[in-house]
């Protein structure tokens, strides 16, 4: 009987795992195949909200939009969202289920596979074709006794499995047949093909080296993927934050240009917020921790974190604190988002930090107090008459205890900004306006560009990217290959 599903797993973090998934889910779906994708198990402080109130990572969130379906929670069934080195606040279809700590990581996840599995199964009951994406790789073999979401997950619903590696990290050969070669003989035989990512030149370099690792590994490759321009992806983890900037330049380094600088905090979560700035023609976004940069840009984000007062205590150890305060006297523009809003109270009370009460930056006129219940919810607003759509994701309750203007469920005192709200900034009229009015405010030329692309269809554009990639340089049927799919056509 065919596979229900196709396993994409990669030599390492950051392969092209997601990549290949969300444009896979757009090549079928542009075929009318009814298609989903699937992670088990997500580590990530990257996440979005569903239309039920779900929370799942965003790059699932992303993939069920190339899919062309609703976002939902059986898309990631388990959401890790790590709030120090050695614990992570866990989410079970898309609600929060406790903590999960480091000595728990290989032996205390029963419960969660049996969530992961069940979801799945929903999904396959649903969709022509399930597309998984794997976490990390599948040759951690320290971790495969309890493993559910690579070679585990595949085992269990006889996937077949194509391993992506990305040659632009060099070694790629070599990755993956350690890849392979560390497997047991039963994981090994799930193995169906390769497929290398990120090459620049002319594939048939590549080709003797191919020739060989199928000679001794007896795994087929589908492809070579060509370096993709203008493609960027929800980041799942610290690795690849701020994948999307511009990285040719400071934000100094072009006349007219808006220079943004965004708070690279150690917990930093949904960073993700900033990509619409990214996108903007004539924004320059520099994700820092340096203080002189932050303290000479236009505008200054401080956005969201997984742990608020320990990153509010490295904001303080590191000048970054009173860098803001700075800014904030003397009229220079700040942006705080959920956790970064937070800081910026004169008060935050936090159970969970173990440290109690603690003073925060003082920048707006606001207590905050963290609950253990979460906030889930696609809020609607509007500013300056422009409609603002958006997500929240929180645990932290901010309540005003001074004068302060109203602003997308948060604060404005002269040129600080707050919201709990995440993806505001994706709205195209509101972040033009509000950049515009930033922009007046920080003494910089910059005007939004008349005809520029809307942030969702650049998005759009992306998948479609993707998409049209591995159409042409990936040989599907042969990807698909015991799968109950099947195009009927060489790709």
């Amino acid at each position: 009987m065919s596979a229900s599903g196709l396993l994409v797993a990669g030599t390492s973090s950051d392969a092209g795992k997601s990549l290949v998934v969300t444009g896979l889910c757009r090549a079928l779906a542009r075929r009318g195949i009814a298609v989903a994708p699937f992670k088990a198990q997500n580590m990530s402080n990257n996440s979005a909200v569903c239309a039920d109130g779900a929370e799942i990572g965003r790059a699932q969130y992303l993939q069920a939009q190339a899919a062309r379906v609703e976002p939902e929670s059986a898309m990631n069934p388990v959401l890790l969202k790590p709030g120090s080195d050695r614990h992570s606040h866990v989410v079970v279809r898309g609600r929060p289920a406790g903590t999960l700590e480091a000595g728990e990581y290989a032996t205390g996840r029963s419960h969660l596979a049996a969530a992961a599995y069940a979801a799945y199964d929903e999904l396959a009951a649903r969709f022509e074709l399930v597309v998984c994406e794997g976490a990390g790789s599948p040759a951690e073999i320290n971790l495969r006794a309890g493993d559910y979401v690579n070679l585990g997950l595949a085992r269990r619903f006889g996937l077949p499995c194509v391993v992506v590696g990305d040659i632009d990290r060099g070694g790629v050969f070599a990755s993956l047949y350690g890849t392979v070669a560390l497997l047991a003989p039963e994981d090994r035989a799930v193995v169906t093909s390769f497929l290398i990512n990120k090459f620049r030149g002319d594939p048939a370099v590549l080709q003797p080296g191919l020739d060989e690792l199928t000679r001794r590994t007896g795994v087929p490759f589908v492809g070579v993927l060509p370096w993709l321009t203008g493609v960027w992806l929800d980041a799942e983890d610290t690795l690849e934050v701020g994948a999307w900037r511009r990285t040719d330049r400071s934000p100094s380094q072009s006349e007219g240009a808006l220079r943004v600088a965004v708070v690279r905090l150690p917990r930093v979560s949904n960073l993700t917020d900033v990509e619409a700035l990214a996108a903007e023609p004539g924004v320059h976004v520099l994700v820092t921790t340096d203080p002189d940069v932050v303290a000479g840009a236009d505008l200054v984000v401080l956005p969201g974190s997984r742990a608020t007062v320990s990153d509010l205590g490295w904001l303080r150890a590191t000048g970054l604190a009173a860098v803001l305060t700075e800014r904030a006297d003397r009229g220079a523009p700040v942006l705080g988002i959920c956790g970064g809003y937070q800081m910026m109270a004169g008060r935050i009370d936090d159970p969970d930090s173990r440290t109690g009460v603690v003073d925060g930056l003082g920048l707006l006129p606001t207590r905050v107090d963290v609950a253990e219940a979460k906030v889930l919810g696609r809020p609607v607003g509007r500013w300056a008459g422009h409609r603002v759509e958006a997500y929240e994701i929180h645990h932290g309750v901010a309540t005003l205890t001074g004068a302060a203007e109203p602003f997308l469920d948060g604060a404005r005192r002269g040129q600080v900004w707050g919201t709990m709200w995440h993806g505001t900034l994706e709205n195209d009229d509101f972040r033009r306006a509000w950049l515009a009015a930033v922009a007046a405010a920080a003494d910089s030329s910059w005007r939004p560009q008349p005809g520029a692309p809307a942030y969702g269809a650049r998005r759009e554009a992306m998948i479609e990217t993707l998409a049209d990639a591995l159409d042409e340089h990936v040989d599907l049927d042969r990807l698909l290959a015991g799968t109950r799919v099947s195009l009927g056509v060489a790709s």
